[in-house]
C-alpha cells in the first residue's frame, strides 16, 4: 500500500491539538516496521525532535522487561495493541511503586476491551497517563478516529468505543446501498479524506474495489474524490462518536 510522505506528515498535524508531541517527549519503537503501527512510533518521535528508544525483541516479548524499560528510559508516549497492554497491566500489577513518565498510552491494531482497563485505572490517575483508543487502517495512514479514555468511560463500555474521526477525515456508516445509516444503526465504515493511499500497488481490480467514488464529496466541496471500504463494522452513536463491531464478513 504506497503510502505518501503528506499523508503521513498531515497524520501528525491534524492530531496535534489532541496530543500536543513536542521534543521533550520520549517514544518505544516497540512494533515491527512491517506494522503500520510503526510509522506513527517512528515520526511522532522523530518529526517532533524527541527520542525514539527501539525495544529489543526479547524484552517486547517480556513485560516485566519492558516495564522496566519503560521506567528507565522515562518512556511518555507509548503505543500498544490491546493484547500486549493486557500483559503490561499485569506486570504493573506486580510490581507496585514503578514510576512511569507516561503522558500518553496510544492503542491500535485491534478491538480494545475497555472494561478491562478497571485494573489500570485502579492504580492510576485518569490523566497520568491519558489512555486513547485510535481506529485505523494501512490504506487510511494508520489512524482514523480518536478518544480519549477515563475510568468512567471504561466502566461503561461494553462495546469498543473509537471515538470521533480525526478532522481531515470523514467516517461514513453505509448500509449495502450506500446509503447513510442514523445514529443506532450499525453498518459498514467508509473512510474519506486527506489520509488515504492511492491504492494498492500494482493490484488495480482490488483498488477500484476498495477504493470507490465517494458520493457525498459534493457536500465538502470536492469532486471527484474517493472513499475507502474499510470491511469493519460500526454504529454512531447519538453523541457522534462510533462503537467498532469488528468485520463485515465474519
Amino acid at each position: 500500500v504506497p503510502v505518501t510522505h503528506h499523508n503521513v506528515a498531515r497524520l501528525f498535524s491534524a492530531t496535534d491539538h489532541w496530543f500536543g508531541f513536542d521534543d521533550s517527549d520520549v517514544w518505544t519503537l516497540f512494533h515491527s516496521y512491517a506494522f503500520d503501527f510503526s510509522v506513527w512510533e517512528m515520526w511522532g518521535a522523530l518529526l517532533h525532535g524527541g527520542r525514539l528508544v527501539v525495544v529489543p525483541h526479547l524484552v517486547s516479548r517480556d513485560p516485566g522487561a519492558f516495564l522496566r524499560l519503560l521506567a528507565g528510559e522515562r518512556v511518555t508516549v507509548l503505543n500498544q495493541t490491546p493484547s500486549a497492554f493486557y500483559q503490561l497491566m499485569a506486570a504493573d500489577k506486580e510490581n507496585p511503586g514503578t514510576e512511569l513518565a507516561l503522558r500518553y498510552v496510544v492503542f491500535g491494531g485491534e478491538a480494545l476491551e475497555p472494561a478491562r482497563l478497571a485494573d489500570w485505572y485502579e492504580r492510576h490517575a485518569d490523566d497520568a497517563p491519558t489512555l486513547v483508543n485510535m481506529y485505523g487502517i494501512t490504506e487510511t495512514t494508520v489512524h482514523v478516529s480518536y478518544i480519549a479514555l477515563d475510568r468512567a468511560k471504561a466502566a461503561a463500555g461494553a462495546a469498543s468505543t473509537i471515538g470521533v474521526n480525526i478532522p481531515d477525515l470523514r467516517v461514513y456508516v453505509l448500509d449495502e446501498h450506500l446509503q447513510p445509516l442514523p445514529p443506532g444503526v450499525t453498518g459498514e465504515m467508509y473512510v474519506a479524506g486527506e489520509g488515504l493511499a492511492h491504492g494498492y500497488l500494482g493490484r488495480h481490480a482490488l483498488t477500484a474495489e476498495r477504493f470507490v467514488a465517494d458520493p457525498f464529496a459534493h457536500l465538502f466541496g470536492e469532486r471527484g474524490s474517493r472513499m475507502y471500504r474499510s470491511g469493519d463494522l460500526a454504529r454512531r452513536r447519538a453523541d457522534g462518536n462510533l462503537d467498532y463491531f469488528g468485520r463485515a464478513d465474519h
